[in-house]
């Protein structure tokens, strides 16, 4: 997604499964976590109404059992504010928003025929106004809960109290506050990108052998590891791959044994034709002889190039160049080594060095010479070989890849040969796991390049 703009990028990964996993990883866990927090939310409120109700229920029966014992003294101590928290609930006190819960505990409390009403009222019924003035220190402090409180005692007489208590603040919730929102769904995020990477980690080793695969029938194995689902869909890759390679190795066993079985009847066919009296007509059967012989020997040559079984090998690339211009040299081809790129290059090095030899052989040619050259970029290695010949139509470069398609005749050497010479290249090229193009280049000529990891 090099040169991709961010807008373009975020679409991009949300196309991917890892994307999507992550998009609904995320969203389901902060939806989970707020839940859980509404829940735990109500849980907490529930918590602090049974504690405000547990001191008005402790406090009432307190009351009424003092009155059980002792009516008398304990009413005068309430008329007169002794008992701290409960003193007589004033007359005409109607409570119209009774809490139905508290009344339901008092009952299980005081016994069915006490008839219990309780409800929450304004704080001044428990605390006159002058009460305030005379407490040092409360003046701005929040007035107490005040609770009335009404039951019918044993005797049948109708007792009614008014109860006051420290008032209970509920701490606020933080469950929508926008930075306590943000660290959940950070964490949410965080770990659904975790989740989905090694979800997708398998699926991509998958699309990276199959691409390898695509390129090159003799690639690495897959290394089988991951939970076992996993495991047999990378087993199951490795034995198509398996079956592929053997498919091919049969192909090629095959053309192997027909190229070797025509040898007998060309090389008496070659004698054969030496016996010919008319010299012109003898040496063009024999020229066709030869190409015939030629055309098999490269078709095999074509075959054996699809399946090949040479280990990897880690090479310096600017000696193997080296060395195979000088060789060409020797053998009196115009060849020369231009540039170098420097380091060492992991490859098949004898599909390597086919592949450049055949390049070379065509651009010596069909273009009277060749420069050898070497770069890198972006993490690639490119062989350069080129020519210095007239070049190719625009619109005939993709074709001279096809099998038995040859140059124009006007190049240098003319139009001799089989035209499987790119074909092959390509071929050795795929084996490990690189590609091969041609452009015409600015100064003329044609420029083939070996493209592949660096």
């Amino acid at each position: 997604m090099t040169g991709m703009r961010p807008v373009e990028r975020i679409r991009a990964f949300f196309g991917t499964m890892a994307g999507q996993i992550f998009l609904i990883l995320t969203l389901g866990m902060s939806v989970a976590a707020i839940i859980a927090l509404l829940v735990a939310e109500q849980a907490r409120h529930h918590d602090f109404e049974r504690v405000r109700r547990a001191r008005v229920v402790a406090s009432a029966v307190d009351i009424a059992d003092r009155l059980q014992r002792d009516p008398a003294r304990v009413e005068v101590m309430m008329a007169n504010h002794r008992i701290i928290g409960a003193a007589m609930a004033p007359a005409g006190v109607a409570l119209s928003d009774t809490d139905t819960e508290l009344e339901s505990i008092l009952t299980e409390r005081l016994g069915r025929r006490s008839q219990p009403e309780a409800g929450q009222v304004p704080a001044g019924l428990c605390f006159p106004s002058g009460n305030k003035e005379r407490a040092a220190g409360v003046i701005d402090a929040p007035r107490p809960d005040c609770w009335i409180v009404r039951f019918t005692d044993v005797r049948g007489a109708r007792r009614a109290m008014a109860l006051s208590f420290p008032r209970l603040v509920k701490p606020p919730s933080t469950i929508f506050n926008p930075a306590y929102l943000l660290v959940i769904i950070a964490a949410s995020a965080g770990l659904a990108i975790l989740v989905a990477r090694s979800v997708a980690e398998p699926l991509r080793r998958l699309e990276r052998a199959a691409e390898a695969f695509s390129l090159s029938l003799d690639p690495e194995e897959i290394p089988e590891r991951g939970p076992e689902e996993v495991r047999a869909a990378l087993s199951t890759f490795n034995l198509m791959q398996r079956r592929a390679r053997a498919g091919f190795a049969e192909r090629t066993q095959l053309l192997a044994a027909i190229s070797h079985d025509l040898q007998t009847p060309l090389t008496r066919m070659r004698l054969r034709l030496e016996l010919v009296d008319n010299v012109e007509l003898r040496e063009r059967l024999l020229a066709d002889h030869q190409a015939m012989l030629t055309l098999v020997r490269e078709g095999l040559d074509l075959a054996s190039s699809t399946e090949s079984r040479e280990e990897w090998s880690v090479i310096d690339i600017d000696s193997l160049l080296a060395s195979m211009a000088e060789d060409a040299e020797d053998l009196g081809a115009p060849v020369r080594f231009v540039s170098g790129c420097g380091g060492t290059v992991r490859v098949k090095p004898n599909a390597l060095t086919r592949c450049i030899s055949n390049l070379v052989d065509n651009g010596v040619k069909y273009g009277g010479s060749a420069d050898i050259s070497c770069t890198r970029a972006n993490g690639r290695l490119m062989v350069h070989v080129r020519d210095h010949g007239p070049g190719i139509p625009a619109d005939q470069i993709d074709q001279m890849f096809e099998p038995f398609t040859r140059g124009p005749s006007g190049q240098p050497g003319g139009r001799h040969g089989t035209g499987i010479g790119l074909t092959i290249a390509r071929s050795l090229a795929m084996s490990f796991e690189a590609s091969v193009r041609l452009r015409n280049a600015p100064e003329g000529g044609v420029v083939a390049t070996i493209d592949m990891k660096g």
